[in-house]
């Protein structure tokens, strides 16, 4: 399959590159500097996002399109980075959807970056993929906006998929983050601890965007999370027994609002999510119980 990926040397789209480079894969990384990258048998890196560039002259007919990029949502959320937050997965995903209405042979397949975040944040109700109405927060707001930029690709033709990550382990990302303190034996619940965490492993991300390739009766939300969420302190004891340190001194709520600004709403809060679509369609969970998870990425072990 000849397919393009935008993100694609980020955490998770240099993973999926690799990912579907082994199984023999052609892949057209769209980039902002395609100079700084060499082509190689596999990859050919294609510039894109510049008005200089015309990226839908140097691709050839695609099998699929899947959409990675977006400023990181890390760091201290000013007006500036918010608007940079909204401004990099709109206009990423508007580029994309202009790029499939340039081309003469449509992909069979658009796969969209979206975030458990659609949902807003709650201790006590369960979403799914059949809860429609976004949250009222910031990053339900994105997403919102992300997801119905991504549907224009849906009017053109396209099966599209927006793929709702949660947490995302690894050993990039928010994990190393999270598990600082607990190295410096100074780690704990975060706030009350009741916060849901829905997480899910890097490598069960790789491999349900790739199940999403091959999958035609996946379509829209589809949320990228493991079957098992937890709360904040489970999350936290877990962590804490597989890297072998105490789990004893809590991170209090007002000192994460003031270290993290509005920020602090990603780990202050969460969501209970359950992965019903990708589980009703034959999606097997590599990781689905969060021990094996962390053990795998600390210990490379998964029994």
């Amino acid at each position: 399959m000849h397919i393009a990926v935008t993100g694609g040397t980020g955490f998770i789209g240099s993973k999926v590159t690799e990912s579907l480079i082994k199984q023999g894969h052609h892949i057209y990384v769209l980039t902002r500097s395609p100079d700084k990258h060499e082509n190689t048998e596999q990859i050919t890196y294609v510039g894109w996002l510049k008005e200089t560039y015309k990226p839908e002259t140097e691709l050839p007919n695609l099998d699929a399109i899947i959409n990675l990029a977006g400023d990181s949502l890390f760091g201290y959320w000013t007006e500036t980075k918010k608007q940079r937050i909204i401004d990099s997965r709109i206009q990423a995903t508007e580029n994309a959807v202009a790029l499939i209405e340039k081309l003469d042979q449509k992909p069979s397949v658009f796969i969209n970056a979206s975030a458990i975040g659609f949902y807003g944040t709650s201790d006590t109700e369960t979403f799914t993929e059949n809860t429609t109405t976004p949250g009222n927060d910031f990053l339900a707001e994105v997403t919102s906006q992300w997801e119905q930029t991504a549907k224009k690709a849906n009017e053109l033709g396209v099966r599209t998929v927006f793929t709702r990550f949660g947490i995302v382990l690894g050993k990039e990302g928010a994990l190393p983050m999270m598990a600082l303190p607990f190295k410096m034996f100074a780690g704990g619940k975060v706030g009350t601890g009741e916060q849901w965490m829905s997480w899910v492993h890097v490598d069960d991300v790789v491999e349900m965007i790739k199940f999403s390739l091959h999958h035609s009766n996946v379509e829209g939300a589809l949320n990228v999370t493991a079957p098992n969420p937890v709360r904040n302190k489970a999350f936290s004891k877990t962590l804490a027994r597989v890297l072998g340190r105490p789990y004893w001194l809590p991170a209090p709520a007002f000192a994460m609002k003031t270290i993290l600004g509005e920020m602090s709403l990603l780990v202050l809060e969460g969501q209970c999510v359950k992965p019903n679509k990708a589980t009703e369609s034959g999606y097997t969970f590599l990781y689905p119980e969060l021990t094996e998870a962390l053990r795998e990425i600390y210990l490379q072990k998964t029994h």
